[in-house]
């Protein structure tokens, strides 16, 4: 799939995760917004999937450790064919398929049920054990946000991943540089990102998360690493495609007005951000 198609699906992506927040009236606008070109050529181009058969045991499976970026997933889950659009716009309603973080026991294509942060990425490593003990040669896919990275538990689960060499596995740092109480830097410093990768035994790759071309090669890149995992850090704009929320804290998880909704949408629809 060409670039352009893959900013069109980004596009309808980062529509719909406003129009379902605004209706719901709540939810988390601005980590979603950051990971959806991440998100989109995993499920489009990389991942081995099959929306008929989503429990597929030979299936690539991705965790998404920052689970209150839900919207972001379930909007690219749902412009892949998983489940009808309309689900959407039910978000967090009583009852419904979609709640506010994900839940893979009622929702087709999620893998695991995520929300308190820290823990995913040991999940994913129970994944990628289990798939070498079983002699499967699926990968597995997670992603942490850089806030996230600030409990311990992301640590020892990263020396678990190079300890054991689970080479089919990759992580995904959506590094946007804030979280919901300010910045990284004032609350608590990550950086430097790949360097503490690279000294826990991890290969790592440092990329823009907006460039497709860049997100592409580096997931392929992975592929071929052999004897550790791959931590991909990518640069990543909280809020990404819409003026007033890019860069924003504050949009961490606030809701748009129906107004707000109705800006956001146009910007979007132009193309202008």
């Amino acid at each position: 799939m060409d670039t352009l198609n893959l900013k069109k699906i980004a596009q309808n992506v980062r529509i719909n995760i406003i129009k379902m927040l605004a209706e719901a009236k709540s939810g988390h606008p601005g980590g979603s917004l950051s990971m959806v070109d991440i998100l989109t050529v995993l499920y489009f181009e990389k991942m081995n999937i099959d929306i008929k058969n989503p429990k597929w045991e030979n299936r690539d499976r991705l965790v998404l450790s920052k689970g209150h970026g839900a919207p972001g997933l379930y909007a690219v889950l749902a412009e892949r064919g998983f489940f009808k659009k309309e689900e959407l716009l039910k978000l967090r309603k009583c009852g419904a398929m979609l709640q506010g973080h994900p839940d893979m026991k009622g929702t087709p294509g999620v893998d695991m049920s995520t929300g308190s942060l820290g823990q995913g990425l040991s999940v994913a490593n129970g994944m990628a054990m289990a798939g070498k003990l079983d002699g499967k040669d699926y990968r597995v896919y997670a992603i942490a946000g850089d806030g996230e990275i600030q409990e311990g538990q992301i640590w020892e689960a990263a020396m678990s991943s190079a300890h054991y060499k689970l080479d089919h596995l990759t992580l995904f740092i959506d590094h946007n540089g804030l979280q919901i109480d300010g910045s990284n830097d004032e609350i608590m410093g990550v950086n430097p990102i790949p360097e503490k990768f690279r000294a826990f035994g991890w290969n790592v790759i440092e990329i823009n998360g907006h460039d497709y071309e860049q997100i592409e090669a580096a997931i392929t890149m992975a592929q071929t690493i052999k004897g550790k995992p791959t931590a991909i850090v990518a640069e990543t704009i909280k809020g990404k495609g819409v003026s007033f929320m890019e860069n924003q804290v504050g949009w961490h998880g606030k809701a748009p007005s129906l107004e707000q909704r109705d800006q956001a949408v146009a910007e979007l629809e132009s193309g202008e951000k």
